[in-house]
């Protein structure tokens, strides 16, 4: 047996590996994938008298890596990751950034490495921001995550995988968007546009990494509810956009992983959230680790316990089939 010492170096060896994969040398940044696939057919649901302008700011990085976001998305996306040797599943990721913008590098494309190396297909969204003026307000971002399995759903034979495989995995306020998807994947927030629409929008296994949930004062992200409801949200507002007063028996197993020292998000969010998934029987794990801080991601793991995370989602993904 590998003692814990062990295992750990074994597993942040391999993430280090893993996030500068493709690399030509030390210190060059991997490619971006080539293939993108608009969200939309043509303008996003409710795009009248919206006026913001999309941009990606680039920010000083380590050798190796970058670390973009991109604020006021006008042209939601989903960049796919193609493994090697296909698993047959495959795992839509929705970074974080506050529900402000979409940190597309640290919580998406490095994960999405990691996981193409052990077969999954990934797509990573870039989503709409809920105060940007989109008609459908806080419900634009879920517009996009529905729509995001729907479309991959509907490539599942051209890339390769089972489209009954379909992970969700979300980031802080993205853990917000993919809570909000795993228990109202059903709720008609757009008419359909296309034969895609026709697909189900229901998950088949959730992973919220650090993830946003309550609304309610005290556990919320001040920050991302400010930008989901505004300054002062209705009760009936709050409870409405606080993923675990939603939990059914029709939600999806999920897996939940925080830091105990998390500052920006209390660990409260996963905690709730995990005891409304056990009130309704929902197949879940968490896993509290002491230290890890927020937004980790692969990058700020290394020589902690918290590094273990991806290789335990990947085991409680294909415990319940994908």
């Amino acid at each position: 047996m590998l003692n814990r010492r062990g295992t750990l170096a074994s597993l942040t060896g391999g993430l280090i590996a893993s996030i500068v994969a493709g690399a030509a040398k030390a210190g060059e940044v991997p490619a971006d994938p080539t293939e993108v696939l608009p969200l939309w057919p043509g303008e996003p649901p409710g795009s009248a008298g919206v006026t913001v302008v999309e941009a990606v700011l680039e920010r000083p990085a380590a050798p190796g890596l970058r670390e973009r976001a991109v604020e006021h998305t006008r042209k939601p996306t989903l960049t796919v990751f193609r493994p090697a040797k296909p698993n047959g599943a495959a795992v839509i990721l929705a970074p974080g950034g506050g529900y402000q913008r979409v940190v597309i590098d640290k919580e998406g494309f490095e994960t999405a490495r990691w996981l193409t190396d052990r077969g999954y297909t990934c797509f990573v969204m870039r989503y709409r921001m809920p105060g940007d003026g989109w008609g459908a307000g806080p419900d634009a971002p879920l517009q996009d995550a529905q729509r995001a399995v729907r479309l991959a759903r509907s490539r599942a034979a051209a890339l390769k995988f089972d489209p009954a495989r379909v992970a969700v995995m979300g980031f802080s306020a993205g853990g917000h968007l993919m809570a909000s998807l795993t228990t109202r994947f059903d709720a008609k927030v757009y008419d359909p546009v296309d034969a895609a629409d026709a697909l189900s929008a229901r998950p088949d296994l959730s992973a919220l990494i650090y993830p946003v949930i309550s609304m309610v004062d005290g556990p919320a992200h001040a920050g991302s509810r400010t930008q989901l409801l505004g300054a002062a949200p209705s009760a009936d507002l709050i409870a409405r956009y606080s993923p675990d007063q939603g939990v059914t028996a029709q939600v999806p197993p999920v897996f939940l992983l925080h830091a105990a020292d998390d500052t920006s998000v209390p660990v409260a969010n996963s905690l709730m959230m995990f005891a409304a998934l056990r009130a309704k029987a929902i197949p879940t794990e968490m896993h509290i680790f002491e230290e890890g801080g927020h937004g980790f991601g692969l990058r700020g793991v290394v020589g902690k316990p918290v590094a273990a995370w991806p290789g335990l989602f990947e085991t409680f993904a294909k415990r319940h089939g994908v």
